[in-house]
C-alpha cells in the first residue's frame, strides 16, 4: 500500500470509512464552488469518486490520497495525481490535484500534502511534469500552486461549463 508521511498528515489510500467524512467535505458549498460545475456531491457520488480514483491507482500507478491528520486520525480531504481528461487540449499530462474540508483552510495542509505528493510524482513515479488546473479567481489554489513552484502556462477555458481556467506546470526535472 503506498503512504507518505509529512511532518502533520499522512496521505495514503481509501478506507470504506473515509466515506462519510469525504461526502460530508463534499456536501459543502463553500469546498465544492471551484470543484466541476460547483455543485456538492452527496454519499452515492463520493463513493463513485472514491471508485474511479482507486481505479487510476490500478491502471496508472498513481491516483488521489486520502489526507489524515496525524495528530487526530482526521480525514482533511485529499490529494494526488490524475489524467485530466476533460480538458483534452492539455494532454497527454498528470494534474495534481487538492480538495480539503472548509475547517482544514489556511493551515499549510493542502501546500504540504501537495509537495508530498509532487515528490511522489517524481521520485517514485518518474514523472518529469505535472500541471494543475484552477477555475479563475480561486486565489487559494493559486497560491499553492505558486508555493510549490508552478508557473502560469496557458488560460482556456473548460469546455464542458465555460468557464475561464488557469493551467500552472512545473518541470520536476529541475524540482528541488
Amino acid at each position: 500500500m503506498t503512504e507518505i508521511h509529512t511532518p502533520r498528515l499522512l496521505l495514503r489510500r481509501w478506507h470504506d470509512d473515509d466515506l462519510a467524512p469525504l461526502a460530508d467535505i463534499n456536501a459543502d458549498p463553500q469546498v465544492m464552488r471551484w470543484i466541476g460545475d460547483g455543485s456538492t456531491l452527496g454519499l452515492d457520488r463520493t463513493a463513485e469518486a472514491v471508485e474511479r480514483w482507486e481505479e487510476e491507482w490500478d491502471e496508472e500507478g498513481f491516483g488521489i490520497f486520502a489526507v489524515e491528520l496525524l495528530a487526530s486520525g482526521e480525514l482533511a480531504g485529499l490529494v494526488g495525481l490524475t489524467v485530466p481528461t476533460y480538458l483534452p487540449e492539455v494532454l497527454p499530462a498528470v494534474e495534481i490535484h487538492w480538495r480539503l474540508g472548509q475547517q482544514f483552510w489556511g493551515q499549510g495542509y493542502a501546500s504540504e500534502a501537495a509537495q508530498a505528493t509532487l515528490e511522489f510524482a517524481l521520485q517514485d513515479r518518474g514523472l518529469d511534469r505535472v500541471i494543475a488546473i484552477d477555475r479563475m479567481g480561486n486565489d487559494a489554489s493559486e497560491n499553492v500552486m505558486r508555493k510549490l513552484g508552478m508557473e502560469p502556462e496557458r488560460e482556456t477555458t473548460h469546455p464542458e461549463y465555460g468557464f475561464p481556467l488557469h493551467v500552472y506546470a512545473i518541470d520536476l526535472t529541475e524540482y528541488v
